[in-house]
């Protein structure tokens, strides 16, 4: 064997040093025809370099590169050319491998000719900090996330703040009554001026700017719209004159007095209400807007889940453009594809590497718990006289399950409440029984969203079928505080069950993501959630231990899902989501070590990035 294989293929222990701020160039030179390199020094700080080599080492101090690689966790350094990963290990033993790689090069191309080797340039990250494998949200939508920086709701803590907001924002943004106001984020069971109850379009007619202006605010899980007075009657006007009784998969809340609408629009209802549709410089703006705060934090792959084929040719466009710095795995919006959209759509998937990816669909089962629209087998215990919302019979569901399967699609199913994580169970149980068992399923596979209430034995059943189940630790830390009350003590033991769904893992992993703009877009939030089950505030219903700490994650396990799990979720374990030769050299630099277990955790909440690194360039921030 090589040197250059076995630095791929055995674990390199640490040789501890390398913790200077400076850049070591290896320089390769020749002694009695053996090679050798000697280490000459650079007084230039690594700290802050901003533009990178084709070929270079980086390097930490005491082996903290976090690789996710279970033959070696952690190495020292790891060296990079041109996009890809190509040795990992020890100072000394990657001198070893480029030596051995120089070696290679002058002998094909140059006469064996010393002089023709060139240096490397070896990076120290900043003393104190880490690195790891560039990271992933599994679960988030792009575009809406830049929609919702216009105008934000979710800090308001009473509904008296949330008009003050939307007041201030009409008075610095003078609108004409058939413009419409859209915004999204709030959030009625943090308000501590009312009981958590919807509120209504009389709330925001007794704001006298906002009175006479088409309004629609989503809720901060977008399954329910808060329409003004104005917004109802264009509505209204939109619908010939009249609204449906009832609507399938949805809801129109009405007042009890009167029987009309009363400004509140539920899942599949929202539909009916006539919001102009965004522009295509809308979009691109929107999507500019988060792609720069994507790599502030860290992310350089994303799930948008729940895709529109207009907002996939923004994204087409700007890779067209070199504007795509993020890698962007796309779900196929199914409830805004057309009947004849859907016979014509095709996979777009030209490499695991692309940074615009369409594979997958995303179906939905049911609402939102925040809005009682999760879809529950019995009552819910604080609104006895609903069960939620099925936005599709479950025998609609297993027939478009299979439609999809059967054009070659991957499926990824929202659901939330216990029956429609059921319902999405047994419609893959009907695909593995036509397919020939449950390895079929497995080999394809589906997932199911945020899988958040779940019957004891769908915990196992998920498990059994090969069913990915992609989680978002912040919901589990947004809802903790009225869970229990939507679902009573027995319920809300299978919810949010994030190590019992990894136990029974077939595949041994648990895709992680935020579902941001409904929670934060820093993934460190999610990694947190992951491992205190707390709020940011070191709170919980349980106390400081954690809500239900027996199903908090380690970091190593938090840390997996948001790198090579969720590149597996979206079939691209083989090139992303690790540190290992071969693989692309996507990473980012923190600034101290989260992976330590014997840290608080809420150091990790002061964690920062200090670079997002790209195909091996730096795309926010400097080494």
């Amino acid at each position: 064997m090589s040197t250059r294989e076995a630095i791929r293929t055995q674990h390199i222990q640490s040789t501890g040093g390398g913790g200077r701020q400076v850049v070591w160039t290896l320089l390769a030179s020749a002694v009695a025809g053996l090679s050798a390199y000697y280490t000459a020094f650079s007084r230039r700080p690594t700290h802050g370099v901003t533009s990178l080599p084709t070929s270079y080492a980086l390097c930490a101090e005491d082996s903290k590169i976090f690789t996710v690689d279970a033959a070696r966790p952690t190495v020292d350094c790891m060296v990079v050319n041109k996009h890809s990963i190509v040795a990992t290990g020890s100072l000394s033993e990657i001198q070893a491998y480029w030596d051995g790689y120089q070696n290679e090069l002058i002998r094909k191309f140059y006469g064996n000719g010393p002089s023709a080797k060139k240096p490397l340039t070896v990076y120290n990250a900043p003393s104190g900090s880490i690195v790891v494998p560039g990271l992933a949200d599994a679960h988030a939508h792009i575009l809406q996330y830049g929609f919702k920086t216009q105008l934000r709701l979710d800090g308001a803590r009473t509904l008296s703040e949330l008009l003050n907001r939307l007041e201030d924002y009409v008075r610095s943004h003078p609108l004409d009554p058939d413009t419409w106001l859209e915004a999204m984020g709030w959030d009625q069971t943090r308000w501590t001026d009312s009981n958590g109850t919807f509120p209504t379009a009389a709330d925001l007619a007794s704001r006298p700017s906002l009175a006479s202006i088409p309004i629609a605010l989503h809720r901060v899980d977008v399954h329910a719209l808060w329409l003004s007075p104005r917004a109802i009657a264009l509505t209204k006007a939109h619908l010939n004159g009249s609204f449906p009784d009832a609507v399938p998969g949805g809801e129109i809340i009405r007042d009890s007095a009167t029987g009309e609408p009363n400004g509140i629009f539920v899942d599949a209802a929202m539909s009916l209400v006539p919001v102009p549709k965004w522009s295509e410089w809308q979009m691109r703006e929107y999507a500019d807007r988060a792609i720069k705060d994507l790599l502030a934090v860290g992310l350089t792959s994303v799930h948008d889940a729940a895709t529109s084929l207009e907002e996939f040719d923004i994204f087409r466009q700007m890779e067209d453009e070199n504007e795509l710095p993020i890698r962007v795995y796309a779900m196929a919006d199914s409830d805004r594809i057309t009947p004849e959209q859907r016979k014509d759509i095709e996979i777009y998937d030209p490499s695991p590497t692309a940074h615009v990816r369409m594979r997958s669909v995303k179906l939905f089962t049911d609402g939102a718990l925040g809005s009682w629209g999760a879809a529950l087998l019995a009552p819910y215990s604080d609104k006895p006289e609903t069960h939620g919302i099925m936005r599709m019979s479950e025998v609609e569901l297993s027939s478009l399950v299979r439609e999809w399967w059967d054009k070659g699609w991957n499926i990824n199913v929202h659901a939330i409440g216990d029956r429609a994580n059921k319902a999405v169970l047994d419609a893959l149980s009907s695909v593995a029984e036509v397919q020939g068992g449950l390895g079929s399923v497995a080999e394809k596979r589906p997932r199911i969203e945020h899988a958040q209430i779940m019957r004891q034995e769908d915990l196992q059943r998920s498990g059994e079928l090969g069913v990915l189940t992609s989680v978002q630790p912040t919901h589990a830390t947004s809802d903790m505080w009225y869970a229990e009350t939507r679902l009573g003590p027995e319920r809300i033991k299978g919810a949010y069950a994030y190590q019992t769904l990894l136990k029974h893992s077939r595949h041994g992993g648990l895709p992680v993501g935020s579902d941001f703009p409904v929670e934060s877009i820093n993934p460190l939030l999610g990694f947190y959630a992951a491992v205190a089950r707390l709020d940011i505030e070191g709170k919980s219903p349980h106390g400081e231990d954690g809500w239900f700490p027996s199903e908090r994650l380690t970091r190593a396990q938090a840390l997996k899902g948001m790198t090579l799990d969720a590149a597996y979720a979206s079939l691209a374990e083989d090139t992303l989501g690790s540190l290992v030769p071969g693989k692309r050299a996507d990473f980012v630099v923190l600034d101290r070590n989260i992976m330590d277990e014997g840290k608080p955790f809420s150091e990790i909440l002061e964690t920062k990035v200090k670079a997002t690194v790209i195909d091996g360039k730096v795309a926010f921030g400097g080494i």
